[in-house]
Parts: structure tokens; C-alpha cells; sequence
């Protein structure tokens, strides 16, 4: 089996085609740094409610006061002018497939020949909602960003935080929501991790869950397991076990946009946009997708800003190649990969297949990791003409 397939042109007859990036993404990154460099005639529109991405990876070292907002940002602007990209605020909240068209919630429609989604997903909270007003679930990141320093204000006092997820984002949140309790002094404040049945961490070493474990412990962060429901005054553990929250935040599963049902495009069970190893839609050619939107039929792959990231490139190749009928790539995501799992003070735990470490000098690593990555799109090309 080769890397690449050679596809249809999506259009025939056409000197310019419209591409539609739908989201900023990870992996639309990828694609606005090709478009640059890029002599396709191609009317490219990015669409997105905010022309700044955070970066997740690095969301968990802002909370723990080790980075300032800034620095987890990146500006959509300057990366869609060096593209020649039209940039246009809004959020995607339909797609006729079938007609090739999106909706955009305040009604505009737009036609494309070639769709990139990236969109992301939302956190499912379904079986907390009870918890009403007290709860926070981490997407979408800008209202989560928005609300942690109200969390902060009311720590002051005696405050009760849980963190439900059990995942690499729910032990990287709780390390960082203890670390900044420290930071401000909030020392009547205290923080409990929640995972579920399967315990903290599933598909990484023992080793990785053992240390995890331990540093929880050393944190002051007390860890909880088993199936829970939201209510009025925190969570409610299968056993009979109550626990009072004055905040949870929601770290737990992913459910894809709910208006992807109505969109034409073959979905999975769940309602995620299905992709083939080129990322491109089974049933329309001419969409593509990546991100946390978007399973593969292919392969079994965790949901991860790793993967993202990776995709990226190919996404990119494989949207310019859509267009005149170039050969597209595969992705093919790696045996192993590398996490790097803050855990509070400057110091964090590696996981990578059966291997593991611990230590500042791993937060280090990730911390230049994080910074590189920043820099990569952080445009000092002219602008394309």
C-alpha cells in the first residue's frame, strides 16, 4: 500500500475554487502556512468565532501561573493575511452537503468546492448537568478561560473543587487548579480528581498511572473512582458517596457539534464526522476533516491535540491536492506517542509506550516543546499578494 491516492479534481472547468476552512484548529494551522506558500489560485475563507486559537498544551501552565494568556495565544490575523485568506468571524452551525453550502449562525450561507473542518468538539456533560450553575466544562476553551478567574476570586474562601475525567486533560487541570490555589494563597481551597471506573490515565503504562498517583498524593489532591452524577451540591458516586463541589469542572468525553446530524455527511454512531485515511469524507470526497470532529475508519486513534497536530500537514497537502487532482497522502498516526503531563510546580511526568520519567527537567522539555510550537506560527513573511 502506498501514501498516496490519486483522487478526482472536486471541480472541473474552474480557474479559482473556493476553499472553506471552518474552524481554526490545530490542523488549520497547517493548512494556512501552506496556502502561503501556495501559487493555487484558490479563494480560501477561514471561518471562526475568535481570531485567537489557544493552544490547548498549554493551557494547564497558564492556570498554574506559569505562562500569562498571551503567551498561549495565537493570532489567526496575521497568519490568514500572509495566505491571502479571507478571514471571517463567525460560527458554522449547518452544512448542506449535498448543495456544498455552510450556515453560519447569523444566516449567511456560503458555496465551496473543497470544506475543511475543524471545528473541534464539546464536552459531554450530559450526565452532570444537575450540577447546574457550579459546573465548568473545560470546552469550549474561551468560556472556560473566561470563567477560571472566577473560580480563583471565590477560592479565597472555602472552596471545594473537583475535576471529573480521569484522562490526560483531567489530571493536567487538577495539578494545575491545586498549583494555582497554592500560588494565590488560597489555603483553606482544596482540589479532588474524579475519574471513572477504568481509573486514571487508561492506555498509559503502569508505571505512568503509578507516579500520577503519587504526585497526586504528594499535591494534596485527593483521587475518587467509579461512575458519578451531577447534582445540586457536587456529585454523587455510585457507591452513595456524595461529594460537595463548589466547582466541578468537566474534563470528561467528547460529543461532536449536534448539527452535524443534519448535514449529509456519513457520520459514526456518535454522531462524529467519519474520515479515511487521507481525512476525506467516505461519502463527499470534496470535505475534509481533523481534529476532535472526526473519527477515522480506518484506525483507532485517541483523542488528542497530538494527533491534531500531526494530521496537519496532510490536511493541508491533501485539501491543495483536492483541487486539481494531485495525488493525496495518508496519515498514519504513530505506534506511540510522546505526553507530557504537567503536574503543578515546574515539574512533569513523561509517558511514551512502556517508558516513563518524572522531574522538572521533563517540564522543561515540554516547555520548549510548547514554546517551538508558538513560534512556528508566528508569521514573519510578508504578506502574499
Amino acid at each position: 500500500m502506498t501514501d498516496t491516492d490519486q483522487p478526482q479534481p472536486v471541480a472541473a472547468q474552474k480557474t479559482t475554487y473556493r476553499l472553506i476552512l471552518a474552524g481554526g484548529g490545530h490542523a488549520q494551522l497547517s493548512v494556512l502556512k501552506a496556502l502561503a506558500n501556495s501559487a493555487a489560485q484558490v479563494d480560501a475563507v477561514l471561518i471562526t468565532p475568535s481570531t485567537r486559537q489557544i493552544y490547548s498544551g498549554m493551557l494547564p501552565g497558564w492556570m498554574a501561573g506559569h505562562y500569562s494568556l498571551s503567551d498561549c495565544m495565537i493570532d489567526l490575523r496575521p497568519l490568514a493575511e500572509a495566505a491571502g485568506v479571507r478571514l471571517l468571524s463567525g460560527k458554522v452551525v449547518g452544512i448542506d452537503a449535498g448543495q456544498r453550502r455552510v450556515e453560519l449562525s447569523d444566516g449567511t450561507r456560503l458555496d465551496y468546492d473543497v470544506l475543511s473542518l475543524d471545528v473541534g468538539s464539546e464536552t459531554d456533560t450530559s450526565w452532570l448537568e444537575a450540577a447546574g450553575t457550579h459546573l465548568l466544562p473545560v470546552k469550549p476553551l474561551g468560556e472556560f478561560i473566561k470563567q477560571w478567574p472566577n473560580v480563583l476570586a471565590a477560592a479565597s474562601q472555602d472552596y471545594r473543587l473537583v475535576v471529573v475525567g480521569g484522562g490526560a486533560a483531567g489530571v493536567e487541570l487538577a495539578f494545575a487548579a491545586q498549583q494555582a490555589f497554592v500560588e494565590h494563597h488560597c489555603k483553606r481551597a482544596s482540589v479532588a480528581l474524579l475519574a471513572s471506573d477504568s481509573g486514571i490515565l487508561p492506555g498509559h503504562a503502569a508505571s505512568v498511572q503509578a507516579r500520577t498517583r503519587a504526585m497526586l498524593k504528594k499535591r494534596g489532591i485527593a483521587l475518587y473512582q467509579g461512575r458519578a452524577v451531577g447534582t445540586g451540591q457536587g456529585v454523587t458516586l455510585a457507591g452513595g458517596v456524595s461529594l460537595r463541589a463548589d466547582c466541578l469542572i468537566a474534563a470528561t468525553g467528547a460529543r461532536p457539534p449536534a448539527w452535524l446530524r443534519n448535514s449529509g455527511l456519513a457520520l459514526d454512531e456518535k454522531g462524529f464526522i467519519l474520515v479515511d485515511a487521507q481525512h476525506r469524507s467516505p461519502s463527499h470526497p470534496e470535505v475534509f476533516a481533523a481534529g476532535d470532529v472526526c473519527v477515522r475508519t480506518d484506525v483507532v486513534m485517541a483523542r488528542s491535540g497530538v494527533h491534531a497536530v500531526f494530521a496537519g500537514p496532510i490536511l493541508a497537502n491533501n485539501l491543495l491536492a483536492s483541487l486539481t487532482g494531485q495525488p493525496l497522502r495518508r496519515y498514519r498516526p504513530r505506534k506511540k506517542s510522546l505526553y507530557l503531563l504537567a503536574t503543578g510546580p515546574k515539574h512533569a511526568i513523561a509517558s511514551w509506550g512502556r517508558f516513563s520519567a518524572q522531574g522538572r527537567w521533563v517540564w522543561r522539555w515540554k516547555n520548549w516543546i510548547d514554546r517551538r510550537f508558538m513560534r512556528k506560527y508566528t508569521p514573519t513573511r510578508e504578506v502574499k499578494t
